[in-house]
């Protein structure tokens, strides 16, 4: 009995061991991941540093035209949109009563005139006979007096005949500048008093443009700055100006500092209330380190890139300039020729293997 039992291990041991013998050996095989990307090399140009800003044309200057008299309009010579120059009649009112009014100064003045001349008359013959003591001091005195209230009623006459024939010539309105009619608020026939508004006139060459720039950039800002801008209705034609203007004050709520710019508008091509996209340029053009602005990649106020070396993600910190439309400066961080990956870097950590798409 023990020698049988003994068998039957010996066996079913041989048995396992060439049970054993007969499985293949299996290998676990681990393949490295690698992430497809695009790059573009890291360049210097020649850039302007400058200021992106939206901005809105506005009328250059913009004046209230009111009338001094009261009256009825008599004619009405412009229409909005009418351009007019300096000193071109608007609006007449009706001069009758103040003709007449010139006329009666007239009569006043010369019957003062008049007056003064039989006085002055007087005067030298009491003079005569005051010297000669056939008159008295008291007459001599009276006549004096005559005279010198006859010269004050000449002067006030003069005073009255000047006034009339002002009132007389603001029957009359013109243009106190040259540009457009921009609001027209009578018409003929129309009574009008002292102060009433009749017409808005405005002035657009030059033209202004108005916009903001942000907090960051007004330690940037002098006057005399060139800017440039395109307008929708002339989409290929670029317009240029000047900085004039800068505010002195920060809007509290936008955190932004408004500015306005001269522009020439010989052609009248530009009008008020015309959208555009300025660049306000803040220094002469400089060669700097620039890379696609796709590259960039912001972790809270840090920003970085990655690169290509040896078939490998690099990561660099990189410390950003000025943007320039689709490109943005950089400072430090990067060499010229760094392949910088411009796709595909949001799946990328250090050290991870690359291909790059041709």
């Amino acid at each position: 009995m023990k020698r049988a039992w003994f068998l039957f291990l010996l066996l079913a041991g041989l048995s396992v061991i060439a049970s054993g013998c007969g499985e293949k050996e299996t290998k676990t095989v681990v393949t490295e991941k690698v992430i497809n990307v695009l790059t573009h090399p890291a360049e210097e140009r020649p850039l302007r540093p400058f200021i992106e800003s939206t901005g809105t044309l506005i009328p250059y200057e913009e004046v209230t035209v009111s009338s001094e008299l009261d009256g009825v309009l008599k004619e009405v010579r412009v229409d909005e949109g009418v351009p007019v120059t300096k000193g071109t009649v608007l609006v007449m009112i009706d001069d009758t009563d103040y003709s007449l009014e010139v006329k009666r100064a007239e009569a006043a003045l010369r019957q003062a005139e008049a007056s003064l001349s039989n006085t002055t008359v007087e005067y030298k013959r009491r003079e005569s006979l005051y010297k000669e003591g056939l008159s008295t001091k008291e007459e001599f005195d009276a006549v004096s007096t005559r005279r010198s209230l006859a010269e004050a009623e000449i002067e006030k006459a003069k005073v009255s005949l000047s006034l009339a024939k002002q009132k007389l010539s603001k029957t009359n309105i013109y243009s106190p500048l040259l540009g457009v009619v921009r609001d027209k608020k009578v018409s003929a026939g129309d009574y009008v008093r002292n102060g009433s508004p009749l017409f808005k006139v405005i002035q657009i060459d030059p033209i202004k443009l108005s916009f903001t720039v942000p907090e960051k950039d007004v330690g940037r800002l002098r006057t005399g700055q060139e800017v440039q801008f395109k307008v929708d209705p002339f989409p290929e034609k670029e317009f240029k100006g000047k900085l004039s203007i800068i505010y002195p004050t920060l809007d509290e709520k936008t955190r932004t500092l408004q500015v306005e710019a001269g522009v020439p508008n010989p052609a009248g091509l530009l009008i008020p209330g015309l959208f555009t996209q300025a660049l306000l340029y803040t220094s002469a053009p400089r060669t700097t380190l620039v890379v696609p602005i796709t590259a960039i990649l912001y972790e809270a106020e840090h920003a970085k890139v990655y690169i290509v070396e040896g078939g490998k993600a690099i990561e660099k910190s990189v410390r950003l300039g000025v943007k320039y439309g689709d490109v943005m400066e950089i400072l430090e961080g990067l060499q010229k020729g760094d392949m910088v990956v411009v796709a595909g870097q949001q799946n990328l950590t250090e050290g991870v293997r690359v291909n790059v798409a041709r």
